[in-house]
This record gives structure tokens, sequence and C-alpha cells, in this order.
């Protein structure tokens, strides 16, 4: 971690948090900590801060977290296999997936899952000297050989350890996000997907991607042959998950239709439109009164009653209505003058006329 490269917030209060290094070599920290009012104090060992919150891990991302601290040694033996099963060039491949961040040299970036970096390496390459590179992994052992590989990269580099769904990074900073094969273990993919956009600034590209099986393919001989080896293909596309900033979203099924990938750009809150656009037609009204402006139902015979009247006064439905509801309300709540509804009895219980006679 560099003296000058501390960006970081608490993963959970979000809170600024302020260095103290210990062991220093030049402007890198290579021990201290990280902490802030009323957070915990996160740790820095050999460079790397570690914002996992162990006691916030759900029980699959813990088993996670076991997995690929044992698998960190051999995972580059194997990562290949379902590109070349594929018949697919892995690099050339994983570069097209860097492409759709469309990046440019001095953009602040940040990498999810980063793994041992078989993405990470296409990354740097395409950010110079004035951007900066934020990886993050739940593994330390992971991480570790991945910062090997970035060892010479001309972009700023800084490592840390943590959860996806707790990210330790300030709001609206970067100009892309970028996770491929680590989405489907998160734990919580819909809160995963929310951080991701909060770190993100308004128009940042997100690439996101993991495996699930292309539909079509289910009941082919390929299908089944691939289903039987990885229940991870039986994953579902998280498109229900995207949260409501996601614009422009596209998805791609690729490597064979054995991985998705979904990359859109962050936009500001949800969607905007016109609600209030008066819509032509007997019914009118707007698509914002035909949604708050719903009532009590009437009977048949005064719905009848309602349309023909609109139709002789020439208005839309809506604007009859509105109009005559106003009215009516207005009459009852502010009487005209010399009238009142004091006394009034209650509704189908008339007053009897002079003389007791109805």
């Amino acid at each position: 971690m560099n003296l000058n490269r501390n960006i970081y917030v608490c993963p959970r209060t979000k809170r600024p948090l302020a260095l103290q290094p210990g062991q220093v070599a030049g402007d890198e920290v290579v021990t201290g900590t990280l902490s802030g009012e009323g957070t915990p104090v996160y740790p820095i060992s050999g460079g790397v801060p570690d914002f996992v919150l162990r006691d916030g891990l759900r029980a699959d991302q813990s088993e996670t977290l076991s997995y690929y601290e044992n698998a960190a040694t051999v995972y580059d033996d194997v990562a290949h296999l379902s590109f070349t099963i594929q018949k697919v060039d892995e690099d050339s491949k994983r570069r097209s997936f860097i492409d759709l961040l469309r990046l440019e040299p001095q953009h602040r970036v940040l990498e999810l899952a980063c793994g041992t970096g078989r993405d990470s390496v296409n990354i740097a390459r395409a950010l110079g000297p004035t951007g900066r590179y934020y990886l993050q992994d739940l593994s330390r052992s992971m991480i570790e050989r991945c910062g090997q590989k970035l060892r010479d990269a001309a972009v700023p580099v800084e490592l840390s350890t943590g959860d996806a769904c707790r990210l330790a990074f300030p709001d609206r900073w970067f100009d892309a996000v970028f996770s491929f094969g680590g989405l489907g273990v998160f734990g919580d993919i819909a809160t995963a997907l929310r951080e991701i956009v909060r770190v993100a600034r308004v128009g940042a590209r997100i690439v996101v991607g993991d495996e699930s099986l292309a539909p079509w393919l289910y009941q082919t001989e390929y299908g089944r042959i691939l289903l039987n080896n990885n229940p991870l293909f039986k994953a579902e596309l998280p498109l229900a998950q995207l949260p409501p900033e996601a614009r422009d979203v596209r998805v791609q099924w690729v490597v064979g239709g054995v991985y998705y990938l979904i990359d859109f750009v962050v936009g500001q809150g949800e969607p905007e439109a016109n609600f209030d656009l008066e819509i032509p037609g007997a019914r009118g009204g707007t698509l914002r009164t035909r949604y708050y402006g719903r009532m009590e139902g009437v009977t048949p015979q005064t719905l009848d009653l309602a349309r023909r009247a609109g139709a002789k006064s020439g208005k839309s439905m809506h604007a009859w209505l509105d109009a005559a509801v106003c009215s009516a309300a207005l009459n009852e709540l502010e009487p005209p003058e010399g009238k009142s509804n004091e006394g009034k009895a209650p509704e189908g219980k008339n007053e009897k006329p002079p003389g007791g006679k109805r």
C-alpha cells in the first residue's frame, strides 16, 4: 500500500480510515493499520490491507475463502481448462472482455475477485502512470499471486483483501469496475452489485460475468455433459439483481456459451420518464394519474353514467371524473353559502319530512 494512495473507507460504516504506518519502504507501507472513528482496526501485512469482516461472512463465503486459499498454488495450472475445452484462445477472449470497459490510461479502475490476475494483466496494460488500479480478492493467497504478475505495471497498483458485499472504497470514485469469475460466490449478488454501483461514478462502465450455461443448450448433448461436470453452469443470470442505476444493459454468452457477461453504464438513480404526458383518447389522463389516482370502484350503472356524461361533455374520462369528483368533494367539505351539511343524516337514512310522512 502506498502512503499517498489511501482512499479506503470502513466496509461496515463507510467512514474514512486513517493510515497508521508501521514498517515503511520508501512510499510503500509494508505493515500498519487503518482505522477510524467507531470502526474496527484493519491490519496491513505485506503491503496488503485486510478488510475481510470474518464475523460477517456467510457460511458459503467462508467455504469459498477456504477453497481459494488452498487452491491458489495450483489455480493457474487448471484455470485455462474452461477455455481449452471450448477451443477458445484464453488471452484474446479475456482481452475482449476488457475492451468492453473502454479504458483510458488515466482511468481509475477497480477489479473484484481478481484471483491470480488472469484478467488483471490485460487491465494494467490499458492503464498508464496517471491512472489508478485497485484490486480486491477474498483470498490473501490469490491476491498475492496477482500482485507478483503486476510488479512491473506502469499504472500504480493497490491490492487488498475484502468482501465484495462490503467494499472499502468511497462513493463515486471509479471510472470502471470489472469482475469475471467470482460473482456467483459473492454471497449476496444483489448487495454486491449495489456496492459496485455505489463506488462507481455516474457514466462508469461495469463488466461482470461468471459461469452460466446458455439456456437453449440445456437439452443438447453438449449441455448435458457440461452440466453433469460442473453444477455452477446451472446458475441463473442475476438480471433481477441489477440495481436501478444500470443503463444500456447488454448480456452475452461467451466461451462456448458457458459463461455470461453483463455490461452496463452507471446512471443516476432510477431512469427518468415523462409520466405527466397527457395521453390522447377517450380514457385520457397521464401515467402518473392512472397509477396514483386510483379510487374505490363504482357500480356498473354509475360507470355507464360517467362514460355517457364524459362523452357528452367532450372531455376524456379522466378530465370529466377529475372535475366531477373535485366539485363533489369541495361541495361536501365547503358547502356553498347558506347551505350546511351539519345534521345531515347518514347515507341511506334520510330524515322524515314534516308531518312524519315519507
